[in-house]
């Protein structure tokens, strides 16, 4: 694990180092480093590079985070985790070595971990580790507890599945009046219009001209 905060003190970050899995500080150098300048000549006498406890304090507590979640073995270790304080940005990345790195000892590495991932046992391993992984997130209950006896029903008619519902579903229709729950009423009345009401007021045609339907409609006010 490895961390560091700017020059300027407003961004920082932490990268994990696996070798052979993950880039080492020669397969990604700084761009100072890898243009081969001088670090001396950036330097300004009498002047210091800026420090803020904050920023500091925070790259960290990351870094102290991802330590014991690789330690303990829980949640998701952080490849790579960056920190922008001045858009509170958090990136993060997978940062793969580079084959044609200058350091021996890496590209060494690189090859043991691609021989060791290739590997029939290793393809084995995490083929089943993926069938397991599967068949829990099938067997596991969306919510394990259940209080209420909410459940979600297919619409009728259809294969689609409709909103949550329960034994005694709301509907607006007349069969599933009686089946509300005690103390459970509906808000309004249920809409229950005659055929031959809706038939009478409804508007039909007419042989009307435009001047004849205006002059009916200014003898209305």
């Amino acid at each position: 694990m490895e961390s560091g905060v700017s020059e300027d003190a407003v961004s920082g970050h932490i990268q994990t180092i696996i070798p052979g899995e993950t880039a080492c500080f020669q397969c990604v150098p700084p761009l100072v480093v890898a243009s081969g300048i001088d670090e001396r000549t950036l330097k300004r006498e009498g002047v210091c590079a800026a420090s803020l406890p904050t920023t500091m304090g925070i790259v960290a507590g990351m870094l102290v985070q991802n330590t014991l979640k690789y330690l303990l073995d829980f949640g998701t270790v952080s490849r790579y985790l960056g920190y922008n304080s001045l858009k509170d940005f958090f990136p993060t990345m997978d940062i793969k070595p580079n084959t044609s790195c200058t350091n021996s000892r890496c590209r060494d590495a690189q090859e043991k971990y691609q021989a060791h991932i290739n590997s029939p046992e290793a393809k084995a391993a995490a083929a089943a580790a993926a069938a397991a992984a599967a068949a829990e997130a099938d067997s596991a209950p969306l919510h394990e507890e259940n209080e209420w006896g909410i459940e979600v029903v297919a619409e009728p008619g259809s294969d689609a599945v409709g909103g949550a519902s329960n034994s005694g579903a709301v509907s607006g229709s007349s069969s599933n009046q009686a089946a509300l729950p005690e103390g459970l009423t509906f808000a309004m009345p249920e809409a229950g219009v005659d055929a031959a009401v809706l038939q009478q007021e409804a508007v039909k045609p007419t042989d009307a001209s435009l001047d004849d339907m205006m002059s009916m409609l200014k003898g209305l006010s």
